[in-house]
């Protein structure tokens, strides 16, 4: 693991001894712990070049409680000046990349810098509109970041800073605070066990969503996991970010609500999970409350921001007005008995995915209870279903515009760019916006597209919209380091086939098995030329990481469409009870399967054995890592034990195509096969229920898959063009 100096923050946590951390983190900056800040996040991009020393970070002052930063060339010096380190790192960011043609992003970095640096002809100032630029959904915590270690946290944090993000979501550690509460609760060690859940269930417990699902957590899980949530909170807060931590939602174990006859707890249904509600009207909810808030102030401080969801995808037992309007006042006072500065954040999917409980009676209700300068709502899916226009603003509420993005972390292409730069600046004119008070993403996982999540946050630093096809071909040049008309074309053609809407739910690969036509993504002929393109465009780019990062998702974007129209073909031969044909397309069905298998081997961001290596590490004997494994693959297949869902998650990996989706194929095939020899219809249902202890037996194995790449990623996509060329470009 890569070690730092460390920031002002871990040295104050070190003085203070563990355990201990000051009441609160919030408040200003001083300027040279911003300026030192930055310097910082600069030498972890650059650690051995020697033209950073040619940039210079400067304080100054904010414009009118606006975050700002100006870049420009002085004695030689790039000048790059912010009111805090985070409008710092977006200057720097924004010289990297209009200035210095490099890109960083979570899914590869092009930092070839000029030598010498370039020179700001005219000086560059920029102001942030959005007051608030929010990151990561509580899924992403199960999806993406379940087993991340520092090293792998540190990268994201320093993207964060990059893009200007000033309030993140950071739970990471939540399991150490609620194993200290229930101790205080009474509960025995067992008991305490047998309700904290598995690594990537557990943010789906801090919604009160499930309990228990996935565990028991090794002790030394709980205690490495509450250091590692110090380290980000530090730098994240060294940085200037304001983190939100958790809030009680009055979820509380089963036991609780047994051993407290005199409170009034709920049974809350969500899918196949039954977990518990304390009312919030209860004495017991403010002192349980109470207690949360003590321990976690004790480990993790506090910026005042606390995120809770008390019904995400549920709805409150009571739908009287004056019942919803003490429920959101008790949750709020949880918050503030012990923080009086407290603000409540909280995610507006409630409102959109129970939308009949929750008429405007009900919203204004609820949300008026609370002061206006207390709560912050999400709008979460305003790329689909934006709430703020049908709820009058969330009721005068300071509100932030966000985008979902990904559900799952599927392996996807798309991303809504248009929509993007035209409705979030249509709300941001229209007269009823309310408090529009900035943006976020709240993605459930770390996604595949990262050109989505560049134009979103930088929108917080425009006052106009962006032409987004010119646009794309500025980010093209920074992506790869250098202006290519390949390059170009091939975003002007995703742009026009596949950025210019949401995210498709996944491709046949990954679907449940069926002899049905099944939608393909896009058209594979339109996709198969920009993949084309950037080939032409691999002698100047073949070493750049970013673009071989593009190339496979190009490639296997193409190829996962294709393998629809061999899907459409297999059924339609099956339903002509042309065996032959059906043999004969399964086979390319089955290989073409292989060979994408083969192209994203060669990315690490593409290995299952990456993540459950990952997974494995956070065991200290065999039995846990065989624990931490087979939470790692149940979550990815089969999620829980009923088929409500069933490859929610699914990945299209090196790995799990060749270990776990092509078998369900061959045996789905085989099947079909045989209904086709004897004259019988394939029953896909049948087969679900008969794969199923199979797939159920895949989460406990313990073969292990490739966690490095392997093989080189342009000269598998050429070889792979060469093959399937004339099918999609005749």
């Amino acid at each position: 693991m890569k070690t730092h100096m460390p920031c002002l923050a871990l040295v104050m946590l070190l003085l203070l001894g563990p355990g201990v951390l000051p009441p609160a983190f919030a408040g200003t900056q001083s300027d040279s712990a911003a300026s030192a800040a930055a310097r910082g996040l600069l030498d972890r991009l650059f650690p051995e070049s020697p033209q950073k020393d040619a940039v210079v970070f400067v304080a100054i002052p904010d414009e009118g409680l606006q975050d700002c930063f100006e870049i420009e060339t002085r004695d030689g010096k790039v000048i790059i000046g912010g009111n805090n380190a985070i409008s710092m790192a977006v200057g720097l960011n924004w010289y990297l990349k209009y200035s210095c043609h490099c890109h960083v992003s979570f899914r590869g970095r092009q930092l070839n810098l000029p030598e010498p640096l370039p020179t700001v002809a005219t000086k560059v100032r920029r102001t942030a509109w959005a007051k608030k630029r929010y990151f990561l959904n509580y899924c992403c915590f199960g999806y993406s970041l379940a087993f991340w270690d520092f090293e792998q946290w540190e990268e994201l944090i320093d993207w964060m800073a990059l893009n200007g993000i000033n309030a993140p979501l950071s739970v990471t550690g939540a399991e150490a605070v609620w194993q200290a509460v229930c101790r205080q609760l009474g509960m025995t060690e067992a008991e305490i066990a047998e309700f904290l859940a598995g690594p990537p269930y557990l943010p789906f417990q801090w919604m009160g969503c499930l309990d228990g699902w996935g565990g028991p957590l090794p002790q030394a899980w709980i205690a490495q996991h509450e250091q590692l949530g110090r380290r980000i909170l530090a730098r994240q807060r060294e940085l200037g970010m304001t983190p939100v931590l958790q809030g009680f939602t009055g979820h509380v174990p089963a036991v609780v609500a047994r051993k407290t006859p005199d409170a009034t707890a709920y049974k809350v249904e969500w899918l196949e999970w039954q977990t518990h509600l304390m009312d919030p009207l209860s004495p017991q909810f403010g002192e349980i409350a109470r207690l949360w808030m003590t321990e976690q102030q004790k480990r993790f401080g506090s910026d005042h921001l606390y995120a809770a969801d008390t019904f995400i995808e549920m709805v409150p037992p009571s739908g009287d007005l004056k019942y919803l309007a003490d429920l959101s006042r008790a949750i709020y006072s949880g918050m503030a008995a012990s923080d009086p500065e407290a603000v409540w954040v909280l995610q507006g999917w409630a409102f959109m995915y129970k939308r009949q409980f929750w008429t405007q009676p009900r919203f204004q209700a609820f949300l008026a209870a609370i002061d206006d300068e207390r709560m912050l709502v999400l709008d979460l899916f305003c790329e689909s279903t934006p709430m703020w226009n049908v709820t009058d603003a969330f009721c005068g509420k300071p509100w932030l515009w966000c985008n979902i993005q990904t559900f799952g972390c599927k392996v996807n292409m798309g991303g809504a760019l248009d929509k993007i730069v035209s409705d979030l600046y249509s709300a941001r004119r229209d007269p009823n916006r309310g408090q529009l008070a900035g943006l976020g993403f709240v993605n459930e996982g770390l996604d595949y597209n990262p050109v989505v999540f560049d134009l979103l946050y930088e929108c917080a630093w425009r006052d106009e919209p962006v032409d987004v096809a010119a646009w794309l071909d500025q980010y093209s040049d920074h992506r790869y380091g250098a202006a290519d008309p390949e390059a170009r074309q091939a975003w002007r053609l995703l742009y026009t086939y596949v950025y210019n809407k949401r995210q498709s739910g996944g491709s046949v690969i990954v679907a449940k098995p069926t002899l049905e036509p099944h939608s393909p993504i896009t058209d594979a002929a339109k996709i198969a030329a920009a993949w084309e393109h950037l080939l032409n465009a691999a002698d100047q780019f073949g070493s750049i990481d970013t673009y071989r990062f593009d190339l496979v998702q190009v490639a296997r974007h193409c190829l996962a469409s294709y393998a629809s129209e061999l899907q459409h073909q297999m059924a339609a031969a099956f339903h002509e009870r042309d065996l032959a044909a059906f043999e004969q397309v399964s086979q390319r069905f089955l290989d073409l399967l292989r060979n994408i298998d083969a192209l994203l081997a060669t990315r690490e961001d593409f290995l299952l054995g990456r993540w459950l290596e990952d997974a494995k590490r956070w065991g200290a004997t065999e039995a846990e890592k065989a624990r931490m494994e087979w939470n790692a693959r149940r979550v990815l297949t089969l999620w829980g034990e009923t088929p409500v869902i069933d490859d929610y998650a699914h990945k299209e990996w090196s790995g799990m195509i060749s270990g776990f989706y092509l078998p369900r194929w061959e045996r789905a095939l085989r099947q079909a096969t045989e209904d086709l020899g004897v004259g019988r219809a394939f029953d896909p249902l049948a087969f679900d229920e008969n794969i199923r202890p199979w797939m159920k037996q895949w989460s406990s194995r313990q073969d292990t898959y490739p966690n490095r790449p392997h093989g080189d990623t342009v000269a598998v996509a050429q070889r792979l063009w060469k093959k399937y060329r004339p099918a999609l470009r005749p």
